[in-house]
Formats: structure tokens, C-alpha cells, sequence
């Protein structure tokens, strides 16, 4: 890459873009339209071509090695990969789901209600061979989450944390392992 001062340029691991207005051995001086003047080492940047100027999407710019690391972003997702006709079935277990009041429930109610919810939908799962489940649990202090983990030892699964993206901290995906119908 060939920068020089008043070419537009990218910054690859942030939303900022700007002109260069200077450089000096290996480090470049960008200003963006609001005038802030920022420093950039040359691998940070890539410049934005005269067709790219308008694009407002950074990883839709031209350039190879932000190429590269979308490449590596694809290559690192979830070890579950959704086929196109794949049911994933999705259980919230907070308990104001499960029930319309606790009034009169104590932890102890609270979390047999969440993990009996939890068998049967497995069970379900099971019956109706639907491969995955995702059980959405909130962070909290662990307790349910460690009581699912003891709970899915007893069943053909696998289990991870389900997608931080989609579910946050507070979610377990389930992966049922299926006979072949007979």
C-alpha cells in the first residue's frame, strides 16, 4: 500500500475513517470530518479507493488483509452450524416465564420448576428428534446453569455455550445425539 498525505484511509479495527495529513517513519497522522487528529501505525489503515469513498460499511472495502481477518471472524464461529431445515428449540427458564407468580415458592420450588421444565423439553426433544436445544438461564450466580450441566450428563447430549451474539452470557446449547430411525 502506497500512502501519501490527503489520501482517505480506514482505520481496519475501528468505525473511524479520515485523511492523512502526515507521516513520519512508520506512523501516520489521519483527521476525520470532525477535525481530530489521531495516530496510526501503516498496518492499521488501509486506504479507501476513489470507487470506496462512500461506502459506509468498513468490511466491504477492497483490501486484503481486512479481507483476511473477515475470513478468520467466518472460520472462528459457533461449532454448531444450522442446516437449512434444522429445528433449534429455544427454552427460556427464568422463572417468570415458567410461571405467572412465585408467591409462595421458595429457591428451592423455583429451580425444581426450572429443571423439570428442562427434562421435559429434552425428553421432547428426544421424541420428536429436534437436535438442539437452546436453554436461555441468565447469568445469576450459576446455580441453575451448574444444576443443567448435571442434568444433561444423563442424556445422550453435548453441550456449549450457546451464541454470545444472539444469547448473551446466560444460554447452553444442546446438541442431541439421534438413533437412525430403524
Amino acid at each position: 500500500m502506497y500512502f501519501e498525505i490527503g489520501k482517505q484511509v480506514a482505520v481496519l479495527d475501528d468505525t473511524l475513517k479520515g485523511i492523512i495529513v502526515s507521516i513520519e517513519n512508520q506512523i501516520i497522522d489521519i483527521q476525520d470530518s470532525d477535525g481530530m487528529i489521531y495516530q496510526y501505525s501503516q498496518n492499521e489503515l488501509v486506504i479507501i479507493d476513489e470507487d470506496q469513498y462512500q461506502l459506509s460499511k468498513y468490511s466491504d472495502i477492497n483490501n486484503s488483509l481486512l479481507n483476511d481477518k473477515i475470513q478468520d471472524q467466518i472460520k472462528k464461529s459457533s461449532s454448531f452450524k444450522k442446516d437449512k431445515n434444522e429445528v433449534i428449540l429455544e427454552v427460556d427458564l427464568h422463572i417468570n416465564q415458567l410461571t405467572k407468580s412465585t408467591k409462595g415458592m421458595d429457591n428451592f420450588d423455583m429451580l425444581s420448576l426450572q429443571l423439570d421444565t428442562a427434562k421435559i423439553k429434552i425428553e421432547y426433544a428426544i421424541s420428536k428428534r429436534i437436535s438442539k436445544i437452546v436453554f436461555i438461564h441468565g447469568v445469576g450466580e450459576g446455580v441453575l446453569k451448574s444444576e443443567l450441566h448435571y442434568l444433561f450428563g444423563r442424556y445422550p447430549v453435548r453441550f456449549y455455550d450457546a451464541s454470545y451474539k444472539k444469547y448473551g452470557l446466560g444460554a447452553t446449547e444442546v446438541y442431541i445425539y439421534q438413533n437412525p430411525k430403524s
